[in-house]
């Protein structure tokens, strides 16, 4: 996996008053961060409770454990600053674009060598971000190559262990963020951010990732080309959950954008309308995994998907960015 150092060059304009971004900084953590991450929590803890009761891969309850933890990821992904990037939490959580296929190398060595990294959770916390997260997991659960390979003792070992790991990173993130809501609310200090200001840079600057990496990356890897489109490199798609992880990513999103234009109501009603545009093409589409990019009139519908997304993000920039008093350059994602 290879995502460029995601430049954002932000500026305060000379002539921004200061305002009191407090209540906006206080309502977006407590609100939308903190409850995020304790229902991700929940539901990995969960997770790690079904792979232990049942570690067939077939298991309806197991997929359905993984299925709900993955939407909870996936609701919070966007919030990559602070505890979630600590330690590499976020990429041993979700290593993905995995453009060289490090995920499949990395299971298929430890179920090889039954690596005994799988019996404790330090071990395997050691091991490649690769071989762990819900890619992984997903690739066990779903994938027939795994299905059979080594034994069935070890597969199970390995299940177990993977879900572990979700849990131990979910919990940890969680519990770091009740002494990380202090730093961002409260700037200034032993903070690293000096001011409100700063602060309020850092949650535009994971809305408008949020937006790119979902525009770019999650429709933009599998539309590759008109001439060569890549449909196998969808996030996600062995499960069918590449279009879900793109309605999902939208929906945090737009709560995440009306908190931070909540002072500002036609800012605030512009967003809100090219999401729900948006989200009304996703769940429009029937195309779970972006097979149909392969064909003119499904690709065709999939650009419409980015198009509309596109649209949030130029609001983002020349409205909303502004009004924070926020000034910023871009560069693109890129993946391989």
């Amino acid at each position: 996996m290879r995502i460029s150092a995601f430049a954002l060059a932000f500026t305060l304009p000379i002539c921004a008053h200061a305002q009191d971004r407090g209540p906006i900084l206080a309502n977006t953590v407590e609100s939308h961060i903190l409850p995020g991450y304790a229902a991700l929590a929940d539901a990995t803890g969960a997770l790690k409770q079904a792979a232990r009761a049942d570690c067939d891969p077939n298991s309806a309850q197991l997929r359905e454990a993984y299925n709900t933890a993955f939407d909870d990821w996936i609701s919070v992904s966007h919030l990559r600053f602070g505890p979630s990037e600590a330690e590499d939490r976020a990429f041993a959580l979700a290593f993905w674009p995995d453009s060289k296929g490090f995920t499949p190398k990395a299971l298929s060595r430890l179920i090889t060598d039954e690596d005994s990294a799988v019996q404790t959770s330090n071990s395997f916390a050691e091991t490649s971000v690769a071989g762990r997260g819900f890619f992984a997991l997903e690739l066990m659960l779903y994938d027939p190559r795994f299905s059979d390979q080594g034994s069935a003792e070890y597969r199970c070992a390995l299940i177990q262990a993977i879900a572990a790991d979700i849990d131990g990173n979910a919990r940890a993130i969680g519990t770091d963020w009740s002494d990380y809501a202090a730093v961002l609310t409260n700037p200034g200090g032993g903070s690293p951010y000096r001011s409100e200001d700063e602060a309020m840079q850092e949650l535009y600057k994971a809305l408008m990732t949020g937006l790119e990496f979902t525009a770019e990356t999650r429709l933009g890897r599998p539309m590759g080309t008109f001439d060569r489109p890549r449909p196998k490199r969808a996030e996600a798609r062995r499960s069918d959950r590449s279009l879900r992880h793109v309605e999902l990513s939208l929906i945090s999103l737009r709560d995440l954008a009306a908190r931070l234009s909540a002072e500002h109501p036609e800012i605030a009603a512009d967003l809100d309308s090219a999401f729900s545009s948006a989200i009304d093409r996703a769940q429009a589409l029937e195309d779970p995994a972006f097979a149909d990019v392969a064909t003119p009139q499904g690709r065709f519908r999939v650009e419409a998907l980015q198009q509309s997304i596109n649209d949030i993000r130029t609001i983002g920039a020349t409205e909303l960015g502004p009004t924070l008093g926020i000034s910023a350059g871009f560069n693109s994602l890129d993946g391989d």
